[in-house]
């Protein structure tokens, strides 16, 4: 059984993650868990890490690598898994029949699952393969992570709405920038919350 202060670790983990799309720095964690030193922190992690909690996506010196794995959500759930989500050019989404675990306080009704295929989000931690799961949402700020569907067809990119237009940026200097035009069928599909990829 895990211990309290480890469980409020993983969660400061979890939650930072919804709001920012991306993992803490050992200094976010450090303060906003009201450590003394980035000692603890590395504590921490390496022991989470050896129980199976954590790891490291790009190796011990990875900047904002950590992932937390199944093992973090012990209370089980599911979430629709609705198909494929494209992280390069369009590709339609393909509605398959599926659910896929994820843990509890994921699981709410308007969220859902989409497998990425693709690399125009690296720079995001986005790989291909990887799963997201996304807020259903008709309204996202700006600069967020979104699943949007242009005439048809869904993309995953970073929202930046303009006066006369819509841009949908990726991270990856290999793809360039997706402009929406007024003429455009254009609606938001959701927010993404939280990427996770399994180990087969």
């Amino acid at each position: 059984m895990i211990s309290e202060k480890k469980r409020q670790f993983l969660e400061f983990i979890r939650d930072y993650m919804e709001r920012h799309q991306q993992a803490p720095s050992f200094t976010e964690l450090m303060e906003g868990l009201h450590f003394r030193s980035l000692g603890t922190v590395n504590w921490y992690v390496k022991t989470l890490e050896d129980e199976g909690y954590l790891r490291r996506s790009r190796g011990p010196n990875g900047k904002r690598a950590l992932e937390l794995t199944d093992k973090s959500g012990d209370d089980r759930s599911v979430l629709p898994l609705l198909g494929y989500i494209a992280a390069g050019y369009p590709l339609e989404a393909i509605d398959i029949p599926e659910e896929i675990e994820v843990p509890r306080s994921w699981q709410r009704s308007e969220n859902y699952v989409l497998r990425v295929r693709g690399d125009s989000m690296i720079e995001d931690n986005i790989q291909d393969g990887d799963y997201v799961i996304i807020r259903r949402a008709a309204s996202v700020p700006a600069g967020r992570i979104v699943v949007a569907y242009i005439n048809g067809e869904a993309t995953l990119k970073r929202y930046h709405p303009r006066a006369d237009r819509i841009e949908l940026h990726p991270r990856n200097p290999r793809y360039g920038i997706i402009t929406v035009s007024p003429e455009d069928e254009f609606r938001l599909g959701g927010e993404l919350l939280y990427v996770f990829r399994k180990y087969d």
